[in-house]
């Protein structure tokens, strides 16, 4: 009514169903399946200040994965709207359990095979955005060679199927060679090498003529394609993470990501527009309803500096910094304005070979992802003896 002061709108109560909803996108990096399924999480308790307390049991209580476990945990439950902490108590499964757990991971190993073909310690990081235009597949092609650089090995997925651009962006070129491996026929990506790493890479534009030609496929259609990406491509093992260029906007082929892959993370370009922060605000909100953790926020075209070091915010300021604000996560870097960076996209010389700010501003990115961010899983051995503690009694029970 007419004078009557609008009342604020609070955010939603987390339950606890909410919780152990989310933590089914943390997946055990030995196991390969999430640690709701395998019986680790325990439970989770919302107290009504927000404060979230869940138990996790681990195999043993020195398991060295405990800290990625702890940190892939708080950060999808703090992606909550309302949880204002996390708290973990930790226990230790019994020997029932533990049994139970293992059985469960074969079971899933058995009747997931093919499901996806991206091996389970690899880090999945979807490069997201409300909207085209804002230098999407720039940055995730600069990132990824930032991460290469570093000696990593890195996979880049343009899954961007209407507007691929990744292979000109890398200045690869070619088909993809399809082999048999065992009863089906998989893709094998290009590969280059990069730095001291490599990147591989796959994408709609290896499947056409010339990057001109048009595509007129429908949703379900470009769903498939992205699957055929997931299940058919041999993805090698020593992939540290994969970067997926999704398409801009909140469609069914990142929806269909988003169900493909609970254990993505998302990270979120905008430009400094309000107008641009305000639709990538979207993928956010898509994130959180998909259950996926949004892991940070880049601001790309931040602002124009000349030879005199005098600053041009040409699209405007501060959208990176309030999307991260609104988000609860960290803004990773403010990418700069430069000529070279549109001419690397251009000649297959991604600006982050250079020495640049731009270039700069990528490697931190990088570096960020590498410690704080999404760190990649060193494969360790508390879960790993164990399995092969269960194998060889599966074998001599096999051979009596």
């Amino acid at each position: 009514m007419l004078g009557v002061p609008e009342q604020p709108v609070s955010d939603p109560t987390v339950t606890s169903e909410d919780v152990m909803s989310i933590l089914r996108g943390v997946i055990d990096p030995e196991l390969g399946s999430d640690i709701v399924d395998l019986g680790m999480a325990k439970g989770a308790t919302v107290d009504e200040d927000g404060l979230v307390t869940i138990t996790i049991a681990l195999t043993t209580m020195g398991c060295p994965l405990r800290a990625q476990i702890a940190k892939d945990s708080k950060g999808r439950i703090n992606s909550l709207p309302g949880v204002t902490g996390v708290k973990i108590n930790w226990t230790e499964l019994s020997a029932d359990e533990k049994a139970a757990t293992m059985s469960r991971a074969r079971l899933n190993a058995a009747s997931e095979a093919g499901d996806t073909m991206i091996p389970a310690p690899t880090r999945v990081l979807a490069i997201s955005s409300g909207k085209g235009g804002v230098g999407k597949s720039s940055v995730t092609v600069n990132l990824a060679v930032a991460l290469a650089s570093m000696g990593y090995a890195v996979g880049v997925l343009d899954a961007d199927i209407w507007g691929f651009s990744v292979p000109r962006m890398l200045g690869i070129e070619g088909r993809l060679d399809a082999t048999k491996v065992e009863d089906r026929t998989v893709m094998t990506p290009h590969s280059v090498a990069m730095g001291e790493g490599r990147i591989d890479v796959v994408s709609m534009g290896f499947l056409v003529e010339d990057e001109e030609s048009a595509l007129l496929w429908r949703g379900l259609m470009l769903n498939r394609a992205v699957q055929h990406f997931l299940e058919d491509v041999n993805w090698a093992e020593d992939l540290a993470y994969i970067l997926i260029d999704m398409p801009p906007g909140t469609g069914d082929v990142a929806m269909g990501m988003a169900r493909m892959l609970p254990r993505a993370e998302m990270i979120v370009v905008t430009t400094p527009a309000t107008g641009a922060q305000k639709v990538a605000a979207r993928a956010v909100s898509m994130a959180r309803k998909s259950h996926l953790r949004v892991a940070g926020v880049i601001e790309n075209m931040s602002v124009f500096i000349n030879e005199t070091g005098t600053r041009y915010e040409l699209f405007g300021s501060g959208g990176g910094a309030k999307l991260a604000a609104m988000a609860g996560v960290e803004l990773l870097g403010q990418i700069p304005i430069e000529a070279d960076v549109s001419l690397g996209g251009d000649t297959g010389q991604p600006v982050a070979l250079g020495q640049s700010d731009a270039a700069r501003v990528f490697a931190d990115i990088a570096r960020q992802i590498v410690e704080v961010v999404s760190p990649p899983v060193e494969m360790a051995s508390c879960s790993a003896r164990l399995f092969e503690l269960i194998d060889a009694v599966f074998d001599e029970a096999d051979r009596a």
